[in-house]
């Protein structure tokens, strides 16, 4: 296992993350959260140039063959930008279609790759992110098994009010007449790989959060004065940020890990990501608490922003699972 990234990894997160500096700025996601809409359009479009969609897909269908430690990387990126759109579901959704063997399903590898087609996850009845713009739901089938539903007839979409405005959810019920394509039985260890998958893309999405955060807190203690000095020369909040940044840095290793170990299948896969996603959301939000604390006022305000943080770090906690279910989980995993 190497212990620091390739220079082909990073420059996909430099890529990534030039891509949304360009189209994705305070000014946008205050524009989008005041708005109606679940899903923004051209965001989504520029990532998916970049090839996001098939980034753990064949070559065959249009993929570029790597692996869950690189889209990861790619999460991390939209954490720190607090980036719109299901992207975690897109990457989880193309993956479990690769990995079945049903032939209706895998003709839509294509269009998934490319991102004209846009999935999400719609597991354990929860409320599903950006669903109206949903073309595909990755779902349970009732039984303990996956399935692909096709957006249309007998999907009923009600939208709720989020506490994450940069991923605006809805509730969706699943009528029989629902297009629905097969992927894993119950029992299939598929099913579960998969969703370790997607508890490792949400932990990564926290890890870019937190350090966004972070890195904020400290220019802020940089340039705001008091008493004729930077704020971060106060003792008080020099601890205060040194103890987000040692929240923060370690757990990095906690997410690369737990995707290096679902690529490499090894046996630790399952409880690495259990751990991961437990405990990046307990850093994100700890450590979007503490930012806002670190601003002072400002930090409290809409117009500043952190907020938006913060509620994605609520959101993150709470998607599949909160982090006493997935510690317990992991303790089993261990036989304790």
């Amino acid at each position: 296992m190497r212990f620091h990234l390739t220079s082909e990894q990073v420059a996909i997160q430099d890529a990534v993350r030039g891509t949304l500096a360009d189209c994705w700025g305070l000014a946008q996601l205050h524009r989008f959260a005041d708005g109606d809409a679940d899903f923004d359009a051209p965001s989504w479009q520029a990532l998916m140039a970049l090839g996001i969609g098939g980034l753990a897909l064949p070559e065959a269908v249009g993929g570029a063959d790597l692996g869950l430690l690189d889209a990861a990387l790619v999460c991390e990126v939209a954490g720190e930008a607090a980036a719109p759109g299901p992207l975690i579901g897109q990457i989880v959704t193309a993956i479990a279609v690769a990995a079945s063997s049903n032939a209706a399903a895998r003709a839509l590898l294509p269009e998934l790759a490319a991102g004209t087609r846009v999935a999400t996850l719609a597991l354990d009845a929860a409320p599903v992110p950006c669903a109206r713009a949903a073309d595909l739901f990755l779902a349970d089938d009732g039984t303990g098994g996956l399935r692909l539903i096709e957006a249309g007839a007998g999907v009923e979409i009600e939208a709720l009010a989020a506490t994450d405005r940069t991923r605006p959810v809805s509730q969706v019920r699943f009528a029989p007449e629902a297009t629905s394509h097969a992927l894993f039985s119950a029992g299939d260890p598929a099913v579960q790989r998969i969703r370790d998958a997607a508890l490792v893309l949400i932990a990564a999405d926290a890890l870019g959060g937190a350090r966004h955060c972070t890195d904020q807190s400290v220019e802020y203690a940089r340039t705001r004065e008091q008493f004729g000095q930077p704020i971060g020369k106060f003792q008080g909040l020099k601890h205060q940020l040194a103890h987000m940044a040692l929240d923060v840095e370690p757990a990095r290793a906690l997410v690369w890990y737990a995707a290096y170990a679902w690529d490499s299948r090894l046996d630790e896969a399952p409880r690495s990501a259990a751990l991961a996603k437990a405990h990046l959301c307990d850093v994100f939000t700890r450590t979007t608490r503490a930012a806002i604390a670190a601003h002072g006022g400002i930090g409290y305000t809409w117009e500043h922003g952190l907020n938006y943080w913060f509620r994605r770090a609520l959101h993150n906690r709470a998607w599949l699972g909160g982090p006493a279910l997935h510690r317990a989980r992991a303790a089993e995993l261990a036989g304790w």
